[in-house]
């Protein structure tokens, strides 16, 4: 197939040739693209190839340097996905990341594993036309499922096989949880998680743990696994809180298990328990950047109000998944929240996305998800 080619500035030749994933709207010349079209972008001497769609900021994501993906090339960027997932996806896990857009060099599109089913997610119109079915016939050959499906906000779309049951049962270090394909957050779960639950579990052992925005109680049965006493899980939608017990049923603490259904900013400021291990764990606080403050706003209010409820020498772990927020900002926030809740604060773990998740160095703005673990001591020393 040959692309319909476009020439850009000549100034746009370093950035191009420096392999971004997409190219912005206003750095196209007037073409009559339609969204699923191949397009060749030439700057300078510089050269890519990519799709194009008509809808949002991103006019073109970029897969290859000078031709037509085939399905040989989907081949390749499936395998070594897999090759990455295989040296780092623990083997009591079979729930986890497959393909991370950007990450894995396939921009505007994500695939999960949950048991032997994989769910898709498409970001444009032009993605779904042109890449998902070359990704789609990979994906099947290379693992071999009971069923693909295509996650759209009217529900789940059969790409392969046979659909998955409306709730199943996965593992994740060995421990149990539901994932709801047709109506779950994001693909069912909140997988780039993984690896900070687990780090949540080496903290919990004889603790109180206050888990917030709990979502499916992930956290919670993480820190039970690891020797906590006692979790309460807090959020605002009965249905995940439904989930968490179940999961508390399935791993065996049950009992040691609480689900409050609450408004997180209500019930901090309503509630004077004091904890050992708190999780702040909050969605996303700003879609765009003209938003950045006042999520900035709303960490500094959450974290300030959590660490006000970890009691001396106990840890607050906390989250932001916000891409507005950089990993600076949000170390700030977590230190004049300190300051406000009048303790002191040692920073003694950061992290981000588990290793299925992979970032670029050329594209820092993949990297979305900021965790960090603060050790909390009395203010007065």
């Amino acid at each position: 197939m040959k692309p319909k080619a476009l020439t850009l500035e000549p100034a746009l030749e370093p950035a191009l040739a420096a392999g971004p994933p997409w190219i912005s709207r206003n750095r196209l010349p007037p073409h009559r693209l339609e969204s699923g079209d191949w397009v060749r972008l030439v700057a300078g001497r510089a050269e890519a190839v990519g799709v194009y769609d008509a809808e949002g900021q991103v006019a073109v994501r970029l897969y290859a340097r000078s031709r037509v993906p085939d399905g040989a090339w989907f081949a390749a960027r499936v395998q070594e996905a897999l090759e990455l997932r295989r040296r780092f996806v623990p083997e009591d896990t079979d729930a986890y990341r497959v393909l991370f857009g950007e990450g894995d060099f396939l921009p505007g599109l994500v695939a999960d594993r949950y048991g032997r089913y994989l769910v898709v997610k498409t970001y444009s119109e032009g993605v779904r036309r042109a890449v998902l079915p070359g990704v789609v016939r990979a994906l099947a050959r290379e693992l071999a499922p009971r069923g693909i499906v295509l996650r759209q906000q009217e529900g789940l779309e059969p790409l392969f096989g046979e659909p998955p049951p409306p709730k199943l049962t996965v593992r994740e270090h060995g421990l149990r949880f539901l994932a709801d394909l047709y109506h779950g957050q994001k693909t069912g779960l909140f997988l780039d998680q993984r690896e900070n639950r687990q780090k949540v579990r080496e903290l919990a052992r004889g603790a109180r743990v206050l888990n917030l925005f709990a979502y499916n109680g992930g956290f919670s049965i993480y820190a039970l696994a690891g020797g906590a006493t006692f979790a309460r899980s807090v959020d605002a939608s009965e249905g995940a809180l439904a989930d968490a017990e179940e999961n508390a049923r399935q791993n065996g603490f049950l009992e040691r298990h609480e689900g409050v259904r609450a408004d997180v900013f209500e019930f901090l400021n309503a509630h004077e328990e004091t904890y050992d291990l708190v999780v702040l764990d909050p969605p996303s606080m700003a879609g765009r950047k003209t938003q950045r403050r006042a999520a900035l706003r709303a960490y500094l209010r959450l974290n300030a109000r959590a660490l006000e409820r970890v009691r001396p020498g106990g840890w607050l772990a906390t989250a932001s998944c916000t891409a507005q927020v950089s990993p600076e900002a949000f170390r700030e926030v977590l230190a004049e929240a300190a300051r406000r809740a009048g303790v002191r604060t040692q920073l003694v773990h950061e992290a981000g996305h588990a290793p299925d998740h992979p970032l670029r160095p050329e594209f820092p703005e993949g990297r979305y998800l900021k965790f960090a673990v603060l050790r909390a001591l009395e203010g007065g020393a």
